[in-house]
């Protein structure tokens, strides 16, 4: 263990093969506890099949990753049981109301009747659902469905929360409320891993690795990346990597 950061990801080599075209080439990063690490790329950078590898959804053709203080190879569902995820689609149930909702992931966690009881109790009151307890998800606007599927992630207080470009489709005030919920469960020592679309939200981030055909091409403090590339913005550096413009 670090004394002064605890590695909470581990990748090493990390390779994934479809045939042949090997869509993640040999990646090596750590993630630290309580980080908020962006993940970027642009469509086809192979940024999404890095991350079914870390949730244990993908076996690595090669390489080895740790999540959690699991081996992603070996000890898929370790990794699954210890990690919340939030994808693009958010993953609740249109049909099913807010309540019913929080209690089904929360048999899903393995959460006992009186912990999924609590925890709901809980999240009602936290996020101010009361009125819209009994309300079917589907009839919700996207920014509560939102805050919802996060809220739902955490539910089993994991150590680590992977949100698959988790503010897509959503406005820029609903954006940032979201980024303060982010803030607020970092602080508390969850550690955040998150990709995004949003040059923007990558200014929001402890550190940032940005992936190019494959491979990570840079990783460091949004700060130090804008000076090594010697911009002003998230949004220069990843156009300087991802499209060559000098």
């Amino acid at each position: 263990m670090e004394s002064v950061q605890e590695k909470i990801i581990i990748v090493e080599n990390l390779t994934k093969q479809f045939g042949d075209f090997t869509a993640v080439k040999g990646i090596s990063f750590d993630v630290h506890k309580g980080e908020i690490f962006g993940f970027l790329g642009a469509n086809g950078a192979g940024k999404t099949t890095a991350m079914k590898m870390l949730i244990g959804i993908s076996h690595p053709t090669s390489g080895q990753a740790n999540v959690a203080g699991f081996d992603v190879q070996n000890q898929s569902e370790e990794v699954k049981r210890n990690i919340g995820y939030m994808s693009q689609k958010f993953s609740m149930y249109d049909d099913l109301t807010v309540e019913e909702n929080i209690t089904f992931f929360g048999g899903i966690y393995g959460l006992s009747r009186k912990q999924i009881k609590i925890k709901t109790n809980q999240l009602i009151e936290e996020l101010q659902l009361g009125n819209i307890a009994k309300t079917k998800v589907g009839d919700l606007p996207l920014g509560w469905k939102q805050k919802l599927a996060f809220s739902v992630a955490l539910l089993h207080e994991p150590k680590i929360v992977f949100l698959d470009e988790p503010t897509g489709g959503v406005d820029p005030i609903t954006r940032r409320q979201f980024w303060e919920l982010i803030y607020a469960e970092a602080h508390k020592g969850t550690t955040i891993f998150v990709t995004t679309h949003y040059m923007d939200e990558a200014e929001y981030c402890n550190r940032v690795s940005i992936m190019v055909d494959g491979v990570i091409e840079a990783l460091d403090t949004p700060k130090k990346l804008k000076e090594q590339f010697q911009v002003n913005s998230m949004n220069e550096v990843f156009l300087k990597l991802a499209r060559n413009i000098e």
